[in-house]
């Protein structure tokens, strides 16, 4: 008798061995598996180059959130200062989108016509060369010929992806944003020159060189801001003009008039009467300053910068991380008084905690694991069955950095899911030459036979889950590009787990068989045999045999309990969640009002907006608000000013009590509504890839019907339970003053371009040049003063030159006529 509980010995029942015990036929070693079972190095020699490998593997791999991906994506950008949507539609976007209709490899085409922007963005099908597709794209848009005059170059770019890895804000304690400016610039050189990849900069205003020229100045010299702004162009400026001389010594020729300071530009001569010559200083006042309803930031009510940090994907989240807490350390003490340096929005500890909680999650699996298998299994087969895991693991990792992966949320999620996988494959092999060898077969015999037996069905199941995590590879679109990585996993740790199945495996069996001893009668691993075979043969059997003497009773049930699970999907009972992610931190209230209202009350509703969320946080549960920052002029979507935005970050979920929905629910009662207010729009920010729950799209060639319809849609969702933020993206925009000329205008031979250009430079200002001062570009323009600018008055009192040099009268050139257009105008496909 065997010396194992509930096991037969070959001579008892030689039937079950024939084919491998010596007594019935001498065993052949045969293939690869032989080889690696006989051999006394091999199994280990490969087991150690999957190791290092592994190691090598794992120092080079990536660490970031999400998986690397390219975007199929290209965008045209014209800028036209000025111009309403309407107008920037019909003279950029139109034109453009003819040109690249027909473009290769085409997906989609959607564009947005906004105040001075045209904004043209071009998908292409997946995987397509992406820099041949942006050379065509930029070959197509340099033949349009019929752009405006005063529009800028159009700017052709592929969208890169840049993931984030903090914000940096910089606070002025004294209210003064000049002085942070410099130190914006420098921190911004020394993070860049450090390794950071990229740093987005909000709330430092773009300055201009503003030369104002009141309506009286004009009409006295008979100028107009147009010439004026033509003789500055001409008078400051770097010019080469080629070089001088061959025979001794070659010298370049060169003016060097540049101005960059007021002073400079006060002192520039300015042609009257095509004889005087006078000071550019005695007709105008000239200043430095921030653009005109630029977008700033506010914290704790001092003004701020903030600096967003990103990393490219060839970059590593915590190595990019490690190199700004490091700056950060450095820079700290040496800020000067009254400029504070926070930190919000650190995506990279999400990342680090994330990981460390999958690693916490996959150790502790992996402990409960090798406790099983030394529960159920011998304790040398589990030994050698446990070892195999790591060694799988490694290899997956030398897999992964070979086909171009990474180490992120996606692929460690698929790590943790193959575990199983793992152990299967090993479990059945040693389970399989252990069950062999207790039964009298010699340890080669047992390990190599145990792996010969146990190839075609392990391999058969690993073909089956790959076949069914295949599908996930063909899934397209971004959402696509993130769940690739699952499969890539599946596929590597099969692959690796195959490898140490049935090349290293039966070699380290072979070596724990040899002088195996039984286990010990009074020993728990006795007791635990027994107890596992007497269920075995008395239990399970029982209930297998009553399942196939009642097969349809069996199809039932199982009938049954799968309509079951259906209906608890079905009826709402188990909820769906697309992309599941904890409570996010980070909440964003959006507040949009009305076009054409004054930046005044936006500002004001804004500054509302934040007290009703200090009175929030101590109502709720005082202390969760980490940091608030309120920006006026924009927001996470769209800039001008009847926009404006709180961004506010809180302490973690397990940290705190209250609930995201609870908070949004009593900041939006405080923050209540006012006149003007068109849309605020409270929501936490949305993990996994961009997009609203919900999108409809409505196409139509009246923009006024499809506002109407959208007004109609929106009234009908908010009736739903459970719907927020429901707004459309197609904003009334302000009012409109649309003018034609008068027959005594068309009599002087005023054109509507003429009359433009002029009306433009008075209230928007004629762009002369930009020059660089440091990093920043500073834009020089002529204008009228703004306290000009600011009332209607001054349109109808507003006098402009004729072509023959007369000063008239603007209403006596002009009719003018008002309607309402919209903000923005957006296409698909044209």
């Amino acid at each position: 008798m065997s010396e194992y509980p509930h096991t037969v010995s070959p001579d008892e029942h030689p039937e079950d061995f024939k084919g491998f015990h010596p007594k019935h036929e001498k065993f052949k070693s045969r293939g690869l598996i032989g080889l690696f079972a006989r051999h006394p190095v091999a199994p280990n020699l490969l087991m150690i180059i999957m190791v290092l490998l592994g190691t090598v593997a794992l120092i080079r791999l990536n660490v970031q959130f999400f998986p690397n991906f390219e975007l199929d994506y290209a965008t045209v950008r014209i800028v036209w200062p000025g111009a309403n949507a309407e107008d920037v539609e019909t003279s950029l976007t139109e034109p453009v989108e003819r040109v690249l209709r027909n473009i290769d490899n085409l997906d989609e085409m959607t564009s947005t016509s906004s105040l001075g922007v045209s904004a043209v963005t071009l998908k292409f099908k997946e995987g397509t060369d992406m820099i041949e597709a942006v050379d065509q794209v930029n070959q197509r848009v340099s033949e349009l010929r019929n752009l405006p005059q005063d529009s800028e170059k159009p700017v052709v770019q592929r969208v890169l992806r840049y993931e984030p890895i903090a914000r940096l804000l910089l606070v002025s304690k004294s209210g003064n944003l000049d002085e942070i400016r410099p130190l914006v610039r420098q921190f911004e050189s020394e993070l860049l020159d450090k390794g950071i990849d990229k740093i987005d900069i909000k709330g430092l205003p773009e300055e201009e060189m503003a030369i104002e020229v009141s309506q009286q100045v004009l009409e006295r010299y008979q100028l107009s801001l147009e010439q004026i702004g033509n003789q500055v162009a001409n008078m400051s400026r770097d010019l080469p003009a080629g070089s001088l001389g061959d025979a001794e010594s070659v010298r370049d020729i060169r003016a060097i008039q540049q101005g960059r300071d007021e002073q400079q530009f006060k002192q520039l001569s300015v042609l009257v009467d095509k004889t005087q010559n006078i000071k550019l200083g005695d007709i105008a006042t000239i200043e430095r300053r921030e653009i005109k309803n630029s977008s700033l930031l506010m914290v704790e009510g001092s003004p701020a910068v903030e600096m967003q940090l990103k990393r490219a994907s060839s970059g590593d989240t915590l190595e990019s991380s490690a190199l700004m807490q490091k700056w950060l350390e450095q820079t700290e003490p040496t800020l000067p008084t009254g400029v504070e340096l926070k930190v919000y929005d650190e995506t990279w500890s999400l990342v680090q905690q994330r990981i460390s909680l999958l690693l916490t999650n996959g150790v502790g699996g992996l402990v409960l694991v090798i406790l099983v298998l030394f529960l159920f299994m011998h304790g040398r087969v589990a030994f050698w069955v446990a070892v195999g895991i790591p060694v799988s693991f490694m290899a997956t990792l030398m897999i992964m950095y070979l086909a171009g992966g990474s180490i992120n949320m996606v692929s460690l999620f698929a790590l943790i899911m193959a575990l199983g996988i793992i152990v299967d494959d090993a479990i059945v092999v040693g389970e399989d030459a252990l069950a062999h060898h207790e039964k009298g077969e010699p340890h080669l015999e047992a390990a190599e036979g145990g792996a010969h037996r146990m190839l075609a069905p392990v391999t058969a199941s690993s073909i089956t889950t790959i076949a069914a995590f295949v599908p996930l590879m063909m899934i397209g679109g971004e959402m696509g590009n993130i769940l690739f990585a699952i499969p890539l996993v599946i596929i590597a740790v099969i692959i690796a787990s195959l490898i140490e199945s049935f090349a290293i495996l039966p070699g380290h069996l072979r070596h724990a068989f040899y002088n195996m001893p039984p286990p010990k009668p009074a020993s728990l691993r006795f007791r635990l045999d027994a107890a596992i075979d007497h269920f075995r043969e008395y239990h399970f059997r029982n209930l297998i045999r009553w399942v196939l003497n009642n097969r349809f009773t069996t199809i039932s049930v199982a009938l049954a309990l799968m309509i079951f699970v259906i209906g608890l999907l079905a009826g709402g009972r188990l909820s769906f969640v697309f992309f599941p992610s904890p409570e996010s931190t980070k909440l964003s209230a959006d507040a949009r009002f009305v076009a054409g209202t004054p930046s005044k009350v936006s500002a004001d509703f804004v500054d509302h907006l934040y007290k009703a969320l200090l009175e929030t946080e101590q109502q709720l549960e005082p202390g969760i608000l980490k940091v608030a920052v309120v920006h006026h002029n924009e927001t996470s979507r769209q800039k001008g000013t009847n926009f404006s935005s709180i961004n506010i970050e809180l302490t973690e979920p397990d940290q705190r009590q209250t609930r995201n929905a609870e908070f949004i629910r009593v900041w939006q009662e405080k923050a209540g509504t006012v006149p003007g207010l068109d849309v605020l729009s409270i929501e936490a920010a949305r993990p996994g890839p961009p997009g609203s729950d919900i999108d409809i799209r409505l196409w139509g060639l009246d923009p006024r019907l499809l506002k109407e319809a959208a007004i109609e849609i929106q009234e009908v969702l908010r009736q739903v339970p459970g719907v927020s933020g429901v707004r459309d993206d197609l904003p009334y925009g302000r009012d409109q003053m649309v003018y034609e000329l008068t027959p005594q205008g068309k009599a002087l031979g005023f054109t509507y371009a003429s009359v433009a250009r002029q009306i433009s430079a008075a209230f928007s200002g004629r762009l002369v040049q930009i020059f660089t001062d440091g990093q920043d570009e500073v834009e020089v323009r002529v204008q009228y003063p703004r306290h000009e600018q600011a009332t209607l008055a001054t349109i109808g009192s507003m006098k402009i030159l004729s072509p023959s040099g007369e000063s008239v009268a603007l209403s006596s050139v002009v009719k003018w006529k008002n309607q309402q257009g919209f903000d923005v105008m957006r296409h698909v496909d044209g």
